[in-house]
């Protein structure tokens, strides 16, 4: 359904005739938030050694699965009066669910010990999606994207048997970033709402393994770690840092009787408030919603006052919203706009 605006969409209303003016009120409130993650991850893992003496080279491979999902919940906070309830809330999470690096390796090994460094490219997908809910309106966004990066690291590895490789290694993989900006969302019935996010997918990793080593053939003499291996691990993960920052604003409406004509009473809420139809003096577009006079006696926490002495209504307050009469028509009689 789209929402249509009339000319009252400006911030400062001009009556005719009168040096008056309605002050269109807004309700604002903002917040930011972040968190990191912590998970498991499994995975396996392949390779090729060639040993000269004491010294190892390689080059491995690996795909990890995880779940390094940094999660908040975020309730904005007012930063200007009048407030609106209920108050706004978001949702974010970044995520890495995979990752794969290809690496090449040196070390040394004296004996059935293997020290190593590593380093290489890494590559893997990052999830960001986030939902900023208002009073009236909800705004989202989904970010997803395959990254290239950089990863580094070093381990330990123990020859149990001539083709038995245990192992603990770590490494530090940074995916880059992925971010998103959405919004500002602006109509005179629901305000505006925004939010931007960004995931830094940089995280650290920590496992424990074991190999198979195969030895290589028609080949004569040669070192004990020399060979292609396979194999799987398991592990840890924490980092993925995320943040975001929030921005809302729910419209305290222009309701005074004295800015409207054409008024007529179409209906009668739950609440005991009467319904009307009604033109602003300065546009020609009829919307359907209250007077802030009969709002005053029943609810006044839902009612300001300007400067120019004006009452507007905080919609919100009310659990309603202000529509234009061919919207309003549009939901009581199930017509298609």
């Amino acid at each position: 359904m789209k929402t249509k605006i009339g000319a009252a969409a400006a911030a400062l209303f001009l009556i005719s005739g009168s040096t008056a003016h309605a002050q269109f009120l807004t309700g604002t409130a903002a917040g930011a938030n972040s968190a990191s993650a912590t998970s498991w991850v499994a995975g396996i893992r392949a390779g090729n050694n060639w040993q000269n003496g004491s010294f190892v080279f390689g080059l491995e491979t690996d795909a990890q699965v995880t779940t390094l999902n940094s999660h908040f919940n975020t309730t904005l906070a007012p930063t200007s009066m009048p407030s609106f309830t209920p108050p706004a809330t978001a949702i974010t999470n970044g995520e890495v669910e995979w990752y794969g690096t290809a690496r090449a390796r040196i070390g040394w090994a004296p004996g059935p010990w293997l020290l190593y460094a590593t380093g290489g490219l890494a590559y893997g997908t990052v999830d960001l999606n986030s939902t900023l809910t208002g009073p009236t309106a909800v705004l989202g966004a989904q970010v997803s994207e395959s990254r290239i990066g950089w990863v580094a690291g070093g381990g330990i590895e123990y020859l149990v048997r001539p083709n038995v490789i245990l192992s603990a290694a770590y490494q530090y993989v940074d995916l880059g970033t992925t971010s998103f900006a959405a919004g500002p969302m602006p109509t005179i019935a629901t305000g505006f709402l925004a939010q931007s996010g960004i995931d830094h997918a940089h995280f650290q990793v920590a496992t424990v393994g074991i190999s198979w080593l195969f030895t290589p053939s028609g080949k004569g003499p040669h070192g004990a770690w020399e060979g292609q291996y396979i194999g799987a691990n398991a592990g840890g993960a924490w980092g993925n840092p995320t943040n975001a920052s929030y921005s809302a604003a729910s419209p305290i409406l222009p309701s005074d009787v004295r800015l409207k004509r054409d008024i007529t009473r179409i209906g009668q809420l739950d609440n005991g408030l009467s319904l009307y139809s009604y033109r602003y003096l300065w546009s020609d577009t009829v919307y359907v919603g209250v007077m802030a006079q009969e709002v005053a006696l029943g609810m006044p926490s839902a009612v300001v006052k300007g400067d120019d002495d004006y009452l507007s209504v905080d919609y919100s307050k009310l659990g309603l919203r202000m529509r234009t009469l061919e919207e309003w028509q549009a939901l009581t009689y199930g017509i298609q706009l």
